[in-house]
């Protein structure tokens, strides 16, 4: 089934252009949504970009849709806002307020990128919703829109209809996440290997990591988790983790923490739910034994974990997910 369309708002800073850095994350939306995989998903997503997009200085880029092209997509992604908006305080164009609030009233899952939150902020969209940006910019959010529940420690939010990222490689984690929740997390997964990212960065994973010195090849923690992603049925524990890392278990903590942003137990719930979501959609399993494979245990535990992390139980994302994704909304 068709992922649905993906329209893509462009809007330049009319002094200069569309700038190289503001391409960046507009440039990451393009080459997952606008590249079809028909290996993995046929047909995929159809990709509109929409707006004026100005002369960087460098090259042109053309656009096929006016702002009008956002109010019937199914997904609208925002990747940024001028410079001007930010950094000056000017408004956002009325013109693009106007556009997304038609397309969120027509139903449309409204997405930002970085600075792209400025926009669905202004149109009232994140209104009393958890949102992000890069965190150089949050506190200028959080300023302007203080309706808005901004969180600065975040990769990505997910608010069902309405979502935002952080900046730069945040912008990607998100755009996987929205493959991951239209068409799976096995399509999700390829598409990761190809792009040769991270197959999954859950969103609560810290935007900003302190880390004054990076990890020596002998004591990083890539070999552990590495084989503890191919135990994940085992009863695995902190303990036996700390021992495989050769670290005391407080101190494994404090390197998950510090690489990961999160726990050593939630890490290893964020790769068994992972676990189960390919186990459902790629077997036949009965969803008992999906428990057992993915290390979550009863059907009951797996029931409650996956529904809380996915937001829909083992049976109906496996209903949903083969043998393809969900339908777009028939435009």
């Amino acid at each position: 089934m068709n992922a649905g369309v993906v329209a893509i708002a462009v809007v330049p800073d009319r002094r200069i252009g569309t700038s190289l850095w503001e391409l960046y994350e507009l440039s990451l939306a393009c080459g997952v949504f606008g590249i079809p995989h028909p290996d993995l998903a046929d047909p995929w997503y159809e990709l509109r970009l929409c707006g004026d997009a100005g002369d960087t200085g460098v090259f042109s880029l053309r656009t096929d849709h006016g702002l009008e092209g956002l109010v019937d997509a199914d997904t609208v992604i925002v990747p940024s806002v001028p410079d001007a908006v930010v950094e000056d305080g000017e408004e956002v164009p009325a013109e693009l307020v106007e556009a997304l609030r038609a397309a969120a009233a027509s139903g449309a899952r409204m997405v930002s990128l970085c600075t792209g939150a400025f926009a669905l902020a202004a149109a009232g969209l994140l209104d009393g919703r958890r949102a992000t940006a890069h965190w150089q910019h949050t506190a200028q959010l959080a300023a302007r829109h203080p309706e808005v529940l901004v969180d600065d420690s975040v990769l990505y939010t997910d608010e069902g209809s309405v979502l935002t990222s952080a900046g730069a490689t945040a912008a990607l984690d998100l755009c996987l996440h929205l493959v991951r929740t239209d068409l799976g997390a096995t399509v999700a997964g390829q598409l990761a290997r190809r792009l040769v990212v991270p197959a999954h960065r859950p969103g609560g994973q810290a935007q900003f990591i302190e880390a004054p010195l990076p990890p020596s090849d002998d004591d990083s923690l890539g070999p552990v988790l590495q084989w503890a992603t191919q135990h994940l049925s085992e009863p695995l524990t902190v303990e036996e983790l700390a021992r495989r890392a050769r670290m005391s278990p407080r101190t494994f903590h404090r390197r998950i923490r510090e690489e990961y942003g999160t726990t050593p137990l939630q890490w290893l719930l964020q790769q068994r739910v992972a676990r189960a979501q390919t186990l459902l959609e790629s077997t036949d399993l009965p969803v008992e034994h999906v428990g057992d494979h993915s290390g979550l245990g009863s059907a009951a535990n797996l029931r409650r974990h996956f529904t809380r992390a996915v937001g829909v139980s083992p049976s109906g994302y496996r209903q949903a997910f083969r043998p393809s994704g969900p339908p777009s909304r028939g435009r």
